[in-house]
């Protein structure tokens, strides 16, 4: 009896999401708490700092207990680099100090807001969008009411439990009981939120959280979203490359949904951006230059040619002969970041990383309403905004979204 009622639940969830998006759907009702073009430049990333900051060109280069390793900012997770284990890609910008009011008028907060974002990228954010899942490992108990901070500032409509816009789920698929809570994991599920309701308004939106970060428990998460079968799903995590990786594959590899990931957040290749059933977004720092927009790479941002994934047929010309990490890239330097809220690390932030990447073209696919993934991306460039060097660059990819083109 107990397992009809959470069926019950999923399927009147997810059922308001199809009548949203046009699209079948089942998104789970839980109860709980709460265009303009791009004008590019080379500019540095992080001022005062180049890549030279971040040495070496492997994990080993930011240590594992080291969450200060990028200048002026503070990443919320501990680096561990152990095989199977992943990492959050949230970094804080220091130099804005935490405001603990969460009733500060959207227009007085710094940071990229929602309606920047679309301007940037050139997004429809008026379409119905359909669902958007984001996976996450740990629990955040307060990622509900958080949202609703966000979303109120920036004058977006409400997205709860209640009105069926918003649920969160275990990595089984159903609503509890939840993992172990952690803090650092925490201001990464917040920041996810945001940034798909950032781009997507309308979207409703699935929290999975995973047991743990291992890519056992983060990958079952991406099934127990798929099988609710959302337009996107978004992962803001990334790890060390290891010869099993392969086996973990067939859990981002979901047909007619689109997998995003983020690149990861120093200059090498990592899982599961290497993986070729996602698309995975590198980084780029991101500035108003009059009425356009400056989008340069950030130069921490994952790159490179993955050691065990094969050269996917349709990713060409990019310079590896086996699977090249980055697909797309959008903002990802603190230092030109997003506005984000989370209570229980101060209030209203300034944030950046890949973190942010993952779910802003998550729900950018969901806008398109029709998400294709990779391969498609690559045969429709013209869909994206070229970030010099000109053509794919393994930092950025194929350049940042122009619209939904390319999606």
């Amino acid at each position: 009896m107990k397992l009809f009622r959470t069926l019950l639940i999923v399927v009147s969830f997810w059922s308001l999401a199809a009548c949203s998006s046009g699209r079948s759907v089942v998104l789970p009702t839980v109860t709980g708490a709460a265009a303009a073009r791009h004008s590019m430049s080379t500019a540095s990333a992080v001022p005062g700092d180049n890549p030279s900051a971040l040495p070496g060109d492997n994990p080993s280069a930011l240590p594992g207990d080291n969450p200060s390793a990028l200048p002026g900012a503070q990443l919320a997770c501990d680096l561990t680099f152990q095989t199977d284990q992943a990492n959050c890609t949230v970094a804080i910008n220091l130099n804005v100090a935490p405001n603990p009011n969460a009733g500060t008028p959207g227009s007085l907060l710094p940071g990229l807001h929602p309606a920047d974002l679309q301007s940037a990228y050139a997004l429809p954010a008026q379409n119905a969008g359909g669902a958007v899942a984001v996976v996450d490992a740990y629990d955040d108990p307060t990622a509900e009411a958080d949202l609703a901070v966000y979303r109120t500032a920036f004058g977006l409509p409400p997205c709860t439990s209640t009105n069926g816009c918003f649920a969160k789920l275990n990595q089984t698929g159903r609503n509890g009981p939840y993992p172990a809570i952690n803090a650092g994991w925490s201001e990464e599920i917040s920041l996810d939120l945001d940034m798909v309701s950032a781009i997507c308004p309308n979207c409703k939106i699935l929290l999975v959280e995973a047991n743990s970060p291992s890519f056992d428990d983060l990958g079952a998460g991406v099934d127990a979203a798929a099988a609710l079968a959302p337009l996107a799903i978004s992962n803001s995590y990334y790890g060390p490359e290891w010869s099993g990786e392969l086996s973990e594959d067939a859990h981002y590899h979901h047909p007619g949904i689109a997998i995003t990931v983020s690149a990861g957040d120093q200059p090498s290749p990592f899982y599961p951006a290497a993986s070729p059933y996602v698309t995975a977004v590198g980084g780029t720092s991101l500035a108003r230059a009059g009425s356009a927009w400056n989008e340069t790479p950030w130069p921490y941002g994952a790159s490179g040619c993955s050691a065990y994934e094969p050269h996917p047929p349709w990713q060409r010309k990019t310079g590896c002969s086996s699977r090249a990490t980055v697909d797309m890239a959008a903002i990802a330097d603190p230092q030109t970041g997003v506005a984000m809220y989370d209570s229980t690390a101060g209030g209203w932030l300034v944030a950046g990383g890949t973190s942010v990447g993952a779910p802003l073209v998550a729900a950018a696919y969901a806008l398109s309403a029709n998400p294709q993934g990779p391969a498609y991306s690559y045969a429709h460039r013209s869909g994206f905004n070229d970030i010099p060097p000109a053509g794919y660059d393994l930092p950025t990819g194929l350049g940042s979204p122009n619209g939904v083109g390319g999606l």
